[in-house]
């Protein structure tokens, strides 16, 4: 006898059951209500991680941490120098006997002094030449769920953790990259917007300046562009739970931006809109304060992003191995080309007609990042992507580990992560393919920086 299968669930639905599960028809005040409930969880989760104060606050980090990963010294030396320093921090133990705990401020401080007092063979404070200025790196994509923010973060954390200075610059109205590093905006005058809108206003002045000059009347600024031209990076720059990390933040009212700008431009049409983030972030000595400037871009190609993509050295590119994700990544670098080929061809027949330098992009290099990778699963895909993109696309493939997962519910990067809520090998392991994705990052980085220090030079002697 043939045992009776069960049917396909979407058999034999009973429609009044159904319609007795179904909600009202939602109105637009439903939507107020669903992002209400949204914050409340929101804020709950973030919560999680936030000292008595009310702020996010970075772990401890062991001795075993400091001389495996941050610090390049045996365990015996580092202890002996502790010992035989009394004015360094000595970390505090949870029992007796027990391992030493440091706080991220204290092992910046234990760095500084094995770099002045250490052995000069060893690196223990990251390259980087002097009378340069930072990096601007965007990490930026089309498409959503690539991996986008979640690199730029851990790329910034990597960063802070092996002694650079960073700022990150949110681009996104959506928010992710502050609330990673818990940082508070209340509107749109505490993101990159007042910077955007201070160019203008500076572009218009100059403009007005040329109009008196031939009898014209001004053209009036309104109270906008006169309440951002008392604005400086400076005043939006906010610090982290890291010491060595600060934050311009973004929220939904950034968003406003991708509809004023197009404004100005119809007013101004001779303003280089494309330039106003970095330019403001030099006019401002940002660029001379830290070493690296990432940038979170939106997952569009709207005026946000293309400020990003126009400030940047480096440009990364997450993505997924499947067909989709490199199909649309492909439409994405189309558009890079059409948009800025065209910003190209649009100055440059200016200049030419007044004899003067045509504009020219460039960046110091490209690469696509393979993020959430299977080896398993999707090798074969990630060679066949590797063989037509050749070195733009980086040999280092960003492993998916349970460690990601684990994280990101406590609202942590991996680097924010404790060891002992895995084990020690379980750490080591899941944040090995992180660290091979900043070794690649920081040859690139490396590289670039290197070959300015010897142009430099030539140009010197």
């Amino acid at each position: 006898m043939t045992e009776m299968q069960a049917p396909p669930p979407y058999f034999n639905i009973d429609p009044d059951r159904a319609l007795a599960e179904l909600d009202a028809p939602a109105t637009t005040a439903r939507f107020a209500e669903i992002a209400a409930a949204c914050t409340r969880g929101r804020e709950d989760l973030a919560s999680r991680g936030l000292n008595p104060e009310g702020r996010k606050e970075l772990r401890l980090f062991s001795t075993w941490e400091i001389t495996k990963y941050l610090i390049p010294v045996a365990v015996a030396h580092f202890r002996r120098v502790l010992k035989q320093n009394p004015h360094l921090p000595q970390g505090r133990a949870e029992t007796e006997g027990g391992a030493k705990w440091f706080t991220f401020e204290e092992v910046l401080l234990l760095r500084a002094h094995f770099a002045g007092a250490g052995s000069k063979a060893k690196e223990y404070r990251p390259y980087r030449p002097a009378g340069l200025p930072a990096k601007c790196v965007a990490v930026a994509n089309f498409k959503g769920g690539v991996g986008k923010t979640s690199t730029a973060a851990h790329l910034a954390m990597s960063a802070a953790l092996d002694g650079y200075r960073v700022l990150v610059v949110d681009l996104d109205s959506q928010g992710s990259m502050t609330s990673i590093f818990a940082g508070r905006v209340a509107d749109e005058w505490q993101t990159v917007f007042p910077l955007l809108a201070r160019h203008y206003a500076g572009h218009l002045q100059a403009e007005n300046r040329a109009r008196m000059a031939r009898g014209d009347d001004p053209l009036a600024l309104d109270e906008t562009l006169s309440e951002a031209l008392e604005v400086k990076a400076q005043d939006l720059i906010q610090r982290t739970h890291w010491p060595n990390i600060d934050l311009i933040g973004a929220q939904l009212n950034l968003y406003w931006s991708e509809f004023q700008i197009p404004v100005w431009r119809m007013q101004g049409r001779s303003w280089k809109l494309w330039d106003a983030l970095s330019d403001m972030l030099e006019a401002d000595g940002v660029l001379d304060e830290y070493d690296i400037v990432f940038l979170d871009t939106p997952p569009a190609l709207g005026y946000l992003t293309i400020n990003g993509l126009a400030a940047a050295d480096i440009l990364l590119v997450p993505l997924g191995a499947s067909f989709l994700e490199f199909d649309s990544t492909g439409r994405f670098f189309d558009m890079l080309h059409s948009t800025f080929a065209s910003i190209e061809q649009g100055e440059n027949m200016a200049a030419r007609a007044l004899g003067q330098r045509g504009l020219s992009f460039e960046w110091d290099a490209v690469r696509a990042i393979v993020t959430r990778y299977d080896r398993g699963q999707q090798a074969e895909l990630a060679a066949l992507m590797q063989a037509y993109l050749g070195t733009t696309l980086s040999p280092h493939r960003q492993d998916f580990t349970a460690l990601i997962g684990q994280a990101g519910e406590q609202v942590n990067g991996i680097y924010e992560a404790d060891y002992r809520d895995f084990n020690r090998e379980t750490y080591a392991r899941g944040r090995e393919t992180f660290d091979e994705t900043y070794a690649a990052f920081k040859r690139l980085l490396l590289g670039i920086w290197r070959r300015e220090e010897l142009a430099q030079a030539r140009a010197a002697g």
